[in-house]
């Protein structure tokens, strides 16, 4: 197989063969070669497992240089940086739809196909070989704009957010929460996938939807 065929968009499903619920979990593939297309494919549980001993060990870089308050701090505040980073790259990249055929098809593999087949469980989280290479890049920033102690906690907090943005995703897609956040949180979700994809872009942080005047709105007009 050629590079061209194995990076080529392949069939997708047709929504008129098969049932609503058979579509939303249709699990289509993205590339031509069965082996490329492996790496999109990611169980949740393959991102604590990628993150978690990232987490534990950013932060104890940092409390070997910084107070604990110090520590505490600074995760906190790339907490709040995660939160602001997950609304924004959801609004402005994940939902950037360009004109452009080769635009569409890179729109559609980053984001699209989650929203045509939003219950698909092997496309609920980040690949690592996306979310790696990207986490690294804000690692080097942290670091060329605060010290290394502010900054690996720093780093702690932003990959601590989004470990708990992917799960919060996962979970209120696969789960049926019982908690009153749990319901909040993924009926607004799926007012996001199912009733307007033009709000609700905070997941796992959905007050920054309240801040922007993004919040989902409920049949009628009603928040």
């Amino acid at each position: 197989m050629s590079v061209r065929q194995a990076f080529s968009d392949p069939p997708r499903p047709d929504p008129a063969t098969m049932t609503r619920e058979e579509y939303l979990h249709a699990s289509p593939p993205m590339f031509g070669s069965r082996f490329v297309d492996t790496v999109t494919r990611v169980p949740f549980w393959a991102v604590p497992m990628v993150f978690g001993p990232a987490i534990v060990a950013a932060v104890a870089l940092a409390a070997v240089r910084v107070d604990w308050w110090q520590v505490l701090v600074w995760v906190l505040v790339g907490y709040v940086v995660w939160t602001l980073t997950e609304y924004w790259l959801h609004r402005i990249v994940f939902h950037f739809e360009p004109d452009h055929p080769f635009g569409r098809r890179i729109h559609w593999m980053i984001h699209g196909v989650h929203h045509d087949h939003p219950q698909d469980p092997m496309r609920l989280v980040m690949p690592p070989t996306a979310s790696v290479p990207l986490a690294l890049i804000f690692v080097g920033i942290f670091h060329l704009i605060l010290p290394p102690g502010e900054a690996w906690a720093l780093v702690g907090g932003f990959l601590g957010g989004y470990l708990g943005y992917d799960m919060t995703h996962y979970y209120v897609h696969h789960r049926r929460p019982r908690g009153p956040i749990g319901r909040k949180l993924r009926e607004l979700h799926m007012r996001h996938h199912f009733q307007d994809h033009h709000r609700g872009y905070g997941v796992s942080a959905p007050w920054w939807d309240r801040v922007f005047g993004t919040t989902p709105q409920r049949r009628g007009g009603g928040r």
